[in-house]
């Protein structure tokens, strides 16, 4: 198979499994036509003042090539201590550089790096996190989204929607996606990347092949599972700790044009989780999610997506059983496989236990059911509920336990509040899909388990939801059930080196080979407390 000769040297395809380098610029720019991708999209072009000069950051800075695109004003500030989450409000940063290419930002760690006290520095791409992650109190926020465009007009793909319409254009396509596609490379790279297809082809993480990265030094190192490994490893779900992942060279196959889209509904849990696990073992779907249906809450959310004509019916189960478990499954196919693909899907779902009448069908392009979680998002925003407090809770559970936690959490917990506002996703992933040098923590199970309560609040509602997650993790560490959290921020060194278990002694050494003086990502506390 060739790709169209477009002149495009980041885009290979080496045998059996394509791959996309995704670069931010490539250090110059030197092609018009590259796939150039960083931590984040948006146009932002903003050059202000630099007075009054803060006094936690060393006047030298102002001296540098790059200070006219450094901002010290309080709008800047402000938006920088902003985050998707809205759960915490720690000290502005000092600053916001706003680079124009790959060497500013190299130009201020290595400024940093030098000076006998450090400032922190936090790459910003969309803001996405929950809980301050990508702030940077009283140091100095990258606002990334500004380098949307390079000084030879090269298009930065930053976002992972932007890798999906670059990639399909040669009829290409990622192999392991997240469910929202509005993240940036950088941000999904430096947690894990997990949706659907994790059970498959392993999360994000896994599917590298090589990466530029930014150290805390101020050094641009290229690396990959053959050179430069124990840095490619670490950045790898590293929580940004030992750099800023610059370019990412990722997996690719060719695109299926279209999917079949099941859901299919279950009112015991045992049988629920039985019949998911049974699909993660045998070869031929490409997707896999559970969520959980409530009550005091629409059988429609930003997960699912079924015919108002449905409503009824499914209100009415779910109010005789308080909570109704929903196995979401796809089936990619094209113009080859379409008349075939029923009956496999038919074979492949022989044997489940799902609620008889209860089985709904849908047959969308591949962009529109990899975007669907965008269409809500749009819906949201047009009713003002979608830049609102985020108390989620995400978490690995093993799958040993995960009976326990439903008859502790799902039944027990939950229900207590009559806040039901988000999505509450759960369904298994295979611990031989993750490579376990990467930083990434996942418990010590064949299978485990992919909870998210992804709750939505009011401005002041946010702190019930807070308690109980709380609550949840209480119960979890009374009943011995061996979680591990997945998007959160411990606040002391002693959660963390909990958390990473055998692997803080790598995690620390990691730290002290690629960002010995603790500048990047100072927000996530794990070895600076705010």
């Amino acid at each position: 198979m060739q790709i169209p000769s477009i002149n495009t040297p980041f885009l290979l395809l080496p045998p059996p499994t394509s791959s996309l380098r995704l670069s931010s610029m490539a250090r110059s720019c030197p092609i018009s036509t590259s796939f150039i991708i960083i931590s984040v999209l948006s146009h932002f072009t903003s050059s202000i003042g630099l007075r009054p000069w803060p006094d936690v950051l060393p006047n030298e800075l102002q001296s540098l090539d790059i200070a006219s695109r450094i901002r010290v004003d309080p709008d800047a500030t402000r938006m920088a201590s902003r985050d998707f989450g809205k759960l915490v409000h720690p000290p502005n940063p000092a600053a916001v550089l706003y680079p124009s290419s790959i060497e500013d930002i190299a130009s201020l760690v290595k400024f940093s790096y030098n000076r006998s006290f450090p400032f922190g520095i936090a790459a910003r791409g969309q803001g996405h996190s929950l809980r301050g992650q990508a702030m940077a109190p009283h140091g100095v926020v990258v606002e990334m989204r500004s380098l949307n465009n390079c000084s030879r007009g090269s298009r930065i793909r930053q976002l992972w929607i932007d890798v999906l319409q670059a990639t399909l254009k040669h009829e290409l396509a990622p192999v392991s996606w997240t469910d929202y596609l509005y993240l940036t490379i950088g941000g999904t790279l430096s947690n894990a990347g997990i949706s659907g297809q994790t059970f498959r082809h392993g999360p994000q993480i896994s599917n590298v092949y090589e990466m530029d990265v930014l150290t805390g030094k101020g050094e641009l190192v290229t690396c990959s599972k053959d050179t430069n490994s124990e840095l490619f490893f670490a950045v790898l779900g590293g929580l940004g700790q030992f750099g800023i992942i610059i370019r990412a060279r990722i997996a690719l196959k060719p695109a299926p044009k279209r999917v079949k889209w099941i859901q299919m509904l279950y009112d015991d849990f045992s049988t629920f989780s039985r019949d998911q696990e049974h699909l993660i073992s045998i070869n031929g779907l490409d997707y896999l999610e559970g969520s959980l249906l409530m009550q005091n809450s629409s059988p429609n959310n930003w997960r699912s997506s079924f015919s108002p004509s449905e409503y009824p019916r499914i209100s009415s189960l779910i109010s005789k059983n308080g909570i109704i478990y929903c196995l979401e499954v796809v089936k990619y196919y094209d113009e080859l496989t379409s008349h075939t693909v029923d009956e496999e899907l038919q074979e492949l779902l022989k044997g489940l236990n799902f609620l008889p009448g209860f089985v709904f069908t849908k047959d969308v392009s591949l962009v529109d059911f990899l975007n669907r979680v965008h269409s809500e998002e749009l819906n949201l925003r047009a009713k003002g509920l979608w830049d609102v407090p985020h108390p989620w809770l995400n978490l690995f559970v093993p799958g040993s336990r995960i009976s326990d936690f439903n008859s502790g959490v799902f039944r027990d917990i939950l229900p207590k509040i009559n806040q039901t506002t988000g999505t509450f996703l759960v369904y298994p992933v295979i611990r031989n899909k993750w490579d376990d040098r990467t930083s990434a923590v996942i418990p010590d199970e064949d299978i485990f388990y992919t909870v998210g309560l992804l709750h939505s609040s009011g401005a002041d509602n946010w702190e019930p939801l807070e308690n109980q997650n709380k609550e949840i993790l209480k119960f979890c560490d009374k009943a011995g059930i061996k979680i591990k959290r997945y998007l959160s921020r411990y606040t002391t060194k002693k959660d963390w080196m909990n958390h990473f278990g055998p692997k803080w002694r790598t995690f620390e050494d990691r730290k002290a080979q690629f960002d010995p003086k603790m500048i990047l990502s100072p927000g996530q506390q794990i070895f600076i407390s705010i």
